[in-house]
């Protein structure tokens, strides 16, 4: 793999840390701001909704410009962003600057997607985009909690600052990595914006763009209340917390690293295997979550399943959208974001219930199951290989 594509993840660990770490900073923030915790809580959907609407409408904005251009412009800006929110004491401010940073995010996924496949012969495709997505593994294995510990030691602030330095050696690689100017491909093959959106016609991506949501959002769903059930139904220490969500963060990054070298050339087998197991294991976790040691393990092992199905299904939906090469990341930007926006909502609709915080396992595994219900028939169009079309 080039070195290139090690400094892209880079930039998306940065990224990646951003968009968790405000869970473990949230109530400083509002304390710092003088509004409610509650209030605070809009800069998380700020961001989700920048991430979702900014995927497709930056990378049409920016499909005619050169890639390193494109990525370098989307850094910075998502640099001076947390530059600026680790200043001001304005929150309408502060949730501005979340909204620049999810537009930038967004955009430089949607590139980053489609640029990390054109570095590597399209046999390797899959494997490029498990080393551009361990980006965001690793930031739930090592940049959340870091970012947590930044936030309590020496303030909220000094996260935002952490996220912004970050970028800097990431875009010093983009100038260094990613070829200036158009490539061939980009400069002749590049078909109208209206023919690229014509694709998200074709049943075969929207198929994989809705197993990918659906997956995705089975994670999101469980990851976001996971601490309650580790202190309450597990009865653990809050330190506990950081300790299974790193294990899950681990496990993603098995998850995505084993995947990446199947999903290329077997994604059925990888969706076959990993789907079944998905989804047992959600309600092995919701019946198993007094059990410390089976909780822990359990956790690691879902986020090694939801990341191998989840980053097989993306790199399924760059096959499929070969025909739209500068929009093809942003469609699979849009459908993880769905999902990370969705599951939550999802999730807290059964907190309430009998379930209680055992409530969002349960529905974690329900969306699993809708996600092979429809795939079970479909599974011909799934495990096709590379097609004909993404290798011309």
């Amino acid at each position: 793999m080039p070195l290139s594509l090690y400094l892209l993840a880079m930039a998306v660990f940065a990224m990646g840390t951003s968009e968790f770490m405000l869970a473990g900073l949230l109530p400083d923030i509002a304390s710092d701001l003088d509004v409610t915790v509650g209030t605070a809580g809009v800069l998380t959907s700020a961001f989700a909704i920048g991430m979702i609407v900014g995927a497709p409408l930056v990378a049409a904005l920016a499909r005619n410009w050169p890639r390193r251009s494109s990525l370098l412009g989307f850094i910075l800006a998502f640099a001076a962003a947390h530059a600026v929110g680790a200043i001001t004491t304005s929150f309408p401010i502060l949730s501005a600057t979340r909204v620049v940073a999810a537009l930038a995010n967004a955009g430089f996924l949607a590139v980053a997607l489609t640029a990390a496949a054109a570095l590597v012969p399209p046999a390797r495709k899959g494997r490029a985009l498990a080393v551009l997505l361990s980006g965001t593994t690793v930031a739930t294995i090592a940049g959340v909690p870091g970012g947590s510990v930044l936030g309590t030691v020496l303030g909220w602030r000094a996260t935002f600052w952490a996220v912004a330095a970050l970028c800097l050696p990431a875009a010093l690689g983009i100038l260094k990595g990613i070829p200036a100017g158009r490539d061939e491909d980009e400069a002749t093959g590049t078909p109208a914006l209206r023919a690229e959106l014509a694709q998200l016609t074709r049943p075969p991506l929207i198929l994989v763009m809705l197993l990918g949501t659906l997956v995705n959002a089975a994670t999101f769903a469980s990851l976001t209340f996971i601490a309650p059930v580790v202190t309450d139904s597990a009865g653990l220490g809050e330190l506990s917390i950081s300790v299974a969500l790193v294990l899950f963060g681990a496990g993603s990054f098995v998850g995505v690293t084993v995947a990446g070298r199947l999903s290329d050339r077997r994604p059925g087998p990888v969706i076959a295997v990993g789907g079944p197991l998905l989804l047992i294991g959600w309600p092995a976790l919701a019946m198993l979550a007094k059990e410390p040691v089976a909780l822990f393990i359990l956790v690691f092992v879902q986020g090694a399943l939801s990341f191998a199905l989840g980053s097989t299904l993306i790199t399924r939906v760059l096959y499929e959208a070969a025909g739209a090469p500068t929009m093809a990341g942003s469609y699979a930007t849009a459908a993880l974001n769905v999902g990370a926006a969705v599951g939550p909502v999802i999730a807290a609709a059964t907190l309430s219930t009998e379930a209680g915080h055992l409530g969002p396992f349960w529905a974690s595994g329900l969306l699993v199951a809708v996600a092979l219900l429809i795939a079970f028939p479909l599974r011909t169009v799934i495990a096709v290989g590379r097609s004909t079309e993404a290798l011309r």
